[in-house]
């Protein structure tokens, strides 16, 4: 597809980003932020048979980081957090058209799943913890 295509679509998921918000009760949250240009995102996770049942992000940033996010929320809903821990730059890269991005742009752009795999980490241990309790 066309880099116009591209840009237009990131340009969507900015405007009308999915899954935005936050998710009442969530069993999971995580939050960061990239220094170097001030971007926030911060991802609620309803985990069911570790499982992604639910995901919400909410943040402040650039185009590129709130899109990048926007996309991953609707790629994660259903996968595994196994699966999460898995996906990769290239992804991000492949689902933003943007495989050409200067490195400053590709931490807005991974932000969203550094946080995602926070909090794929964070359940994991739960879950971990909780087996180990109750075997």
């Amino acid at each position: 597809m066309d880099e116009l295509f591209y840009r237009e679509y990131i340009l969507e998921h900015y405007r009308s980003p999915h899954n935005y918000g936050h998710l009442e009760n969530p069993d999971i949250s995580a939050e960061d932020d990239n220094p170097l240009c001030g971007d926030r995102i911060r991802v609620d996770l309803k985990v069911e048979d570790g499982r992604i049942a639910d995901v919400r992000f909410e943040g402040k940033g650039c185009a590129i980081s709130q899109a990048s996010a926007s996309m991953l929320t609707d790629v994660v809903k259903g996968m595994t957090l196994h699966d999460t821990l898995r996906l990769g730059k290239d992804e991000i890269m492949e689902n933003l058209g943007a495989e050409t991005l200067a490195a400053a742009r590709i931490k807005c752009a991974t932000l969203g799943l550094k946080v995602l795999k926070a909090a794929a980490m964070r359940a994991l241990e739960r879950a971990a913890e909780a087996e180990e309790q109750h075997p």
